[in-house]
């Protein structure tokens, strides 16, 4: 297929030297673990993992069992065993649901929901240790008061989980904004884009929920839609079902799809034919044209910036390919899966990129972690004198099947011509 098409007014994320024989003695003599990787990576990598994990326990087992509740010992060492027993089952539960090539879906769920709750319950227990303090730098103490905060912090914890996992598993709610766009011609004023990202289908089956998606994403009656990358976490054929009512999605002028970063650790390229076969237009490093009045816009799409690393050949962000032929006069939608990848399309003179990858942080407080890692979170900022990054909160939702404080959406932009408030 051409880089460039026109589409009518209708329905329809180790390199290995090899300098030397020097350098696989080197390995050799510092012992290879799976996959040929040194032992003492694989060490370095299992003590990041279990320290991370230790942090996650402590303030929970130090809040419900430890700070003066004068628990009965039978209560503490349960406690205490149910936390460990997490610490080490967890590991093993993530790898036979994420890592192992057959993918079990309920390994997945069980590890997915308890580090949802964990993370939650971590998030209270701090909270609760605050408290704590405040409290007794107040003259309340004794048993009673670590008693108290305790029993807080679990039904803290319970209706942010309960809140989070309804939060998760509804249809998203409708977001809508005009965008201002000077270049935009005036026939395209007006034009309506669907974006949908981070659909995550995965372990959980939410192939009705796909439907009842797909349903309002028709009712909004787009010109565009767009999937900006993330659809699932597993093969197009684990995910068939999950993925099927994608077909069902209507819109005027265009459907397009970039991939994601999850999409590289599950068959890219399968799921760009995937969504070819389901009649997107899968925007590889590659861009089309919408035409409406005598007026165009160019939709363009680059894969995700972690292709490059993922080893697949022709995968990788390649802005110049993405906008080879297009006019240059003409204004320039462009969907990257990360907001990161704003500065390119900056330089580049891009009218407005819509990005996804950030879920809004998911669950309060991940938001600050992920703020470090990108230049917006959500919603609709400005970089640069003509470019604009609209950043959605996603669809669905990544492994915890919970959204604490950053609810999910279905995002309806409006673009207008010319000038005006953004």
């Amino acid at each position: 297929m051409a880089d460039s098409e026109t589409l009518d007014d209708t329905d329809t994320d180790t390199g290995t030297g090899t300098g030397t024989a020097q350098v696989p003695r080197q390995r050799a003599a510092a012992g290879p673990g799976r996959g040929g990787t040194p032992r003492r990576v694989v060490a370095r990598r299992l003590a990041v993992l279990v320290g991370v994990l230790v942090v996650l326990c402590l303030p929970p087992w130090w809040t419900l069992l430890a700070a003066g509740t004068g628990w009965p010992l039978p209560v503490v060492l349960a406690g205490t065993a149910v936390l460990a027993a997490w610490l080490v089952g967890f590991p093993f539960l993530m790898v036979a649901g994420h890592r192992s090539r057959s993918r079990n879906d309920r390994a997945a769920r069980i590890a997915d929901t308890s580090l949802g709750v964990v993370w939650v319950l971590w998030t209270c227990s701090v909270l609760g240790a605050l408290a704590d303090l405040l409290l007794a730098g107040f003259g309340v103490g004794g048993t009673g008061r670590a008693r108290l905060v305790a029993a807080a912090v679990v039904l803290l914890a319970a209706g942010a989980l309960a809140w989070g996992h309804h939060e998760a598993m509804r249809v998203p709610r409708i977001r809508r904004l005009d965008v201002h766009l000077p270049r935009l011609g005036r026939g395209l004023d007006g034009t309506r884009v669907a974006l949908l990202a981070d659909t995550h289908y995965g372990p959980i089956d939410r192939a009705a929920w796909s439907a009842k998606v797909t349903e309002a994403v028709n009712a909004l009656d787009p010109d565009v839609v767009v999937h900006a990358g993330d659809i699932a976490d597993g093969t197009p054929e684990q995910r068939r079902d999950q993925s099927a009512p994608l077909g069902a999605v209507r819109a005027r002028l265009a459907r397009v799809y970039v991939t994601g970063n999850h999409e590289y650790g599950s068959e890219a390229q399968g799921w760009l034919d995937r969504m070819a076969e389901l009649g997107w237009e899968a925007l590889h490093n590659r861009h089309v044209l919408v035409e409406r009045d005598g007026d165009a816009l160019v939709l363009a799409g680059v894969d995700d910036v972690t292709a490059a690393s993922s080893g697949l050949a022709g995968h990788r962000a390649d802005l110049d390919a993405a906008l080879a032929g297009a006019d240059p006069h003409l204004p320039v939608l462009l969907v990257a899966h990360q907001p990161k990848y704003v500065p390119q399309a900056a330089a580049a003179g891009i009218d407005l990129q819509l990005s996804g990858h950030t879920h809004g942080g998911q669950i309060w407080p991940f938001r600050y972690l992920v703020r470090l890692d990108q230049p917006a979170l959500q919603g609709l900022s400005r970089h640069g004198e003509r470019t604009q990054l609209y950043t959605s909160r996603g669809t669905g939702f990544w492994g915890p099947p919970f959204r604490v404080f950053a609810p999910s959406e279905i995002t309806l932009l409006t673009l207008r011509a010319g000038g005006g408030t953004t």
